[in-house]
């Protein structure tokens, strides 16, 4: 009885070392070599900071590239899916609602062009990215919101078009709406 009770703290303050001090070290260490160095890698425009790359914001103006919906407003500090399966009654009215929205503003998308991404909210509800097609679909009213033509908005997006790793090709709303003022002030 003695040698499990003995075992069992060996065991016990093994652990609290290993997940208490250990592995919360290599997440340290792991994070300052990564971008940013663990604090975010910071997006600054005309001498300001304007966001960060990896955390999507709210852009629903028409002269705007639309982002990803989020379930969660767009707020980092409580990053979520909305976590209503594609059956709920509820989530089908929210889908829904958000084409009905998107096809308002863009009257000249067919439904069936519309990809998932511009019409469901992201896991985190934080996705900072579209793919190149979430783009492209939003050229058009982009182009004649800010009276330009639709190729040199449409050249605006294959410039920010940014290789996928793992995953498809990406472009970076914050990135390409803050491109795309700088283009709007030069025309």
């Amino acid at each position: 009885m003695k040698s499990q009770f003995l075992s069992a703290i060996r065991l016990t303050l093994a652990l609290l070392v290993l997940c208490c001090v250990v592995y919360p070290a290599i997440v340290w260490a792991a994070a300052k070599l990564a971008p940013g160095h663990g604090e975010g890698v910071q997006i600054m425009h005309n001498g300001r900071l304007v966001g960060f790359a990896n955390v999507g914001q709210k852009f629903d103006k028409p002269e705007y590239f639309n982002s990803r919906p989020s379930a969660v407003d767009y707020k980092a500090d409580g990053s979520a899916g909305s976590n209503k399966g594609p059956s709920n009654p509820d989530y089908l009215k929210d889908v829904q609602a958000r084409l009905d929205t998107f096809l308002a503003k863009n009257p000249t998308v067919r439904p069936a062009d519309v990809p998932a991404e511009l019409i469901t909210a992201s896991g985190s509800g934080l996705d900072p990215d579209l793919s190149v097609q979430g783009a492209l679909v939003q050229v058009a009213r982009v182009a004649q919101a800010r009276g330009l033509a639709p190729a040199k908005v449409q050249a605006l997006v294959a410039q920010h078009i940014q290789a996928g790793t793992l995953g498809p090709d990406r472009v970076n709303v914050l990135q390409l709406n803050l491109a795309l003022d700088d283009l709007a002030g030069k025309k």
